[in-house]
């Protein structure tokens, strides 16, 4: 990285820690989870980057490695990606040596996806990586803490779901359909 893409990055940094420390520290819960989320992505990033894995990359092998032979439009939806994405990733992971995508006999139309020795490999070095983040950023936080955190957060993913659930009726509770797209509550 050069060293103005550095200075950029420290300013990045510097103006997130003024917003929240300074200028809005009770801005919506929402907007404090999307920074960590990419302060975390950042932290693993420039990891990654040192093995020359893209993000992109992360993400699928983090799959494979737990559910190897998945169809490429499995391995989309997994991912939470659009399949044109999901494939030129693969076709760049394949290159790379890392996957290999092959048709079945019993089901001719879809694409399987399959680690190779190498992408398995792969994962001996890089999650070290992602755990030495996670550590880095839990590290000034007490057990309990870290309890409340996680369970917070799991009660917030299971409150979106059910919202997410009900978007498509009339069941949404009547302060969600009535509240202004620029609330405060989120």
């Amino acid at each position: 990285m050069s060293k103005s893409a550095d200075a950029r990055g420290d300013e990045a940094l510097r103006s997130v820690l003024k917003h929240w420390h300074e200028a809005v520290p009770n801005d919506r819960m929402a907007h404090l989870v999307k920074d960590v989320t990419r302060a975390f992505l950042r932290s693993l990033q420039a990891r990654l980057a040192r093995h020359s894995v893209p993000m992109s990359h992360w993400t699928f092998l983090r799959i494979l490695w737990e559910r190897d032979g998945l169809t490429q439009r499995e391995l989309s939806i997994e991912a939470g990606l659009m399949e044109p994405t999901t494939v030129i990733a693969l076709r760049a992971m394949e290159s790379l040596g890392y996957v290999n995508r092959k048709r079945m006999n019993e089901n001719r139309k879809n694409n399987y996806v399959f680690l190779t020795a190498a992408g398995k490999r792969l994962k001996k070095v890089l999650v070290p990586l992602a755990e030495d983040v996670n550590a880095l950023a839990l590290s000034s936080l007490s057990q309990s803490d870290v309890t409340i955190t996680r369970r917070s957060l799991l009660k917030m993913i299971d409150n979106l779901a059910r919202d997410e659930q009900l978007a498509g009726t009339d069941q949404l509770p009547r302060n969600a359909r009535s509240r202004s797209p620029r609330s405060k509550s989120h």
